[in-house]
């Protein structure tokens, strides 16, 4: 793994028409090697990824197992079947010692292994002080006998005769391809597949279809399993977490209303709008492009309690006006309960309207903010721009029509107790 930070200019100094992905995909096409996948990330996001779940990407693939073997050819198969998984494996030098030979000349493997390691690898045999700096000397042959497998045949090695024989006489150089780590969990041999997704990809729906792809391309193994890791695993822990925290958030904002209005049809036209705003949340949600993330429900719950805020206002005034007009005995007919609606509701736009716009002025440059976690907080602040915005109208409009059939039937009710 080799890790490269590049820091980028400011983004006013870029060339005209250049964005963030096109960045991206420019860098991603022009800096690739052999063996060498690139994965595009922020440093520190890196770090926390690499910690908390041994995942050095967005999203990635335990194939877990017991046979080593097994596990590199199902990961290679699991990297065929889906094109945008990059796999990583490394390429090694195997040298086969050829016991028969090294005896006819009094050798042993030792013999040979220690000719290796200090003319090919390198063999620190003293130590250089400059002052208060050491420094190990290591020796080994140039590069040009060392170079390419012809030359690694022509190292020389010493009998107890004292005569030189070339190391292609006592060995046999072959390469072959193996893992580049051996890891271990949960008491199985794990091999990872690491996945780089394209910007603007929705984990959970990426996943969808790799699930499928890879269960008609690739058959497993006997005895090995995959584990889909990385953030697509966050993802499943906050939905857990959500089925249980969403209906939660949802009775405590009921009863909060039943104990302020001591209704039960008065909590229920007010949490009416919870759904509506919903609409209005999904709908911007959708003009923005953003997928269906943590940050975003965080946003729809905190919209939960905005809308138990601002909906109490509209319910108040047609109470206090119904009230005002049943104690003056003004509220004889039907007509007589449309106008104290339209005194409750028409006359009392500004405090409505004050009560909305001052969440609404808060969040707004939320979502035209552009510093270190903005992407983040647009995305738990456009659910309830767009809530509250379609919970206003329902509040001026639907509100007073509901409290209006309300009262009506107690209305006609008491109309008909009172008749001889």
């Amino acid at each position: 793994m080799v890790e490269t930070v590049v820091t980028l200019k400011p983004k006013d100094q870029w060339r005209e028409g250049l964005d963030w992905d096109g960045l991206i995909a420019e860098m991603d096409a022009a800096l690739r090697y052999p063996g060498m996948p690139n994965v595009w990330w922020m440093p520190i996001q890196t770090r926390i990824e690499m910690l908390s779940t041994g995942i050095r990407s967005q999203l990635g693939i335990r194939v877990y197992g017991d046979d080593l073997v097994q596990i590199e050819r199902a990961a290679i198969e699991i990297e065929q079947a889906v094109s945008q998984i990059p796999g990583t494996r490394s390429a090694f030098a195997d040298i086969e010692v050829d016991r028969r030979q090294v005896s006819r000349y009094g050798l042993s493997v030792r013999d040979i292994n220690e000719v290796i390691m200090s003319a090919i690898g390198g063999m620190n045999v003293s130590q250089t002080i400059e002052g208060r700096e050491r420094y190990p000397i290591n020796v080994r042959y140039a590069r040009d006998y060392r170079e390419t497998p012809e030359e690694l045949m022509r190292v020389l090695v010493v009998t107890p005769t004292g005569a030189q024989v070339p190391l292609g006489q006592l060995a046999e150089l072959s390469f072959s391809t193996g893992p580049p780590m051996i890891r271990s969990k949960d008491g199985k041999l794990v091999g990872f597949v690491f996945v780089d997704l394209v910007a603007g990809t929705a984990i959970a729906d990426y996943v969808a279809e790799a699930k499928r792809v890879v269960a008609a391309e690739v058959e497993l193994p006997a005895g090995t399993r995959l584990e889909w890791a990385g953030q697509f695993l966050y993802l499943e822990r906050a939905k857990e977490r959500l089925l249980i925290v969403v209906p939660v958030t949802l009775l405590i904002v009921f009863l909060l209303l039943y104990f302020h209005t001591g209704s039960l049809i008065e909590t229920a036209i007010v949490l009416l709008a919870v759904p509506f705003s919903v609409v209005g949340a999904i709908w911007l949600i959708w003009l923005l492009d953003y997928n269906l993330s943590v940050a975003v429900w965080v946003g729809l719950i905190a919209l939960a309690g905005l809308d138990a805020e601002t909906g109490l206002v509209m319910p108040l005034y047609l109470k206090l006006a119904h009230q005002k007009w049943s104690a003056e005995g003004r509220l004889q007919t039907r007509r007589n309960l449309r106008d104290a609606i339209v005194e409750g509701a028409a006359q009392r736009i500004r405090p409505k309207f004050m009560a909305v716009a001052t969440t609404m002025i808060a969040l707004i440059p939320v979502m035209g903010s552009t510093g270190a976690g903005a992407d983040v907080m647009k995305r738990i602040a456009a659910p309830m721009v767009g809530g509250l915005a379609t919970s206003f109208l329902l509040q001026l409009t639907i509100y007073p029509v509901v409290f209006a059939i309300w009262k009506g039937w107690k209305l006609n009710r008491s109309e008909a107790k009172s008749e001889p």
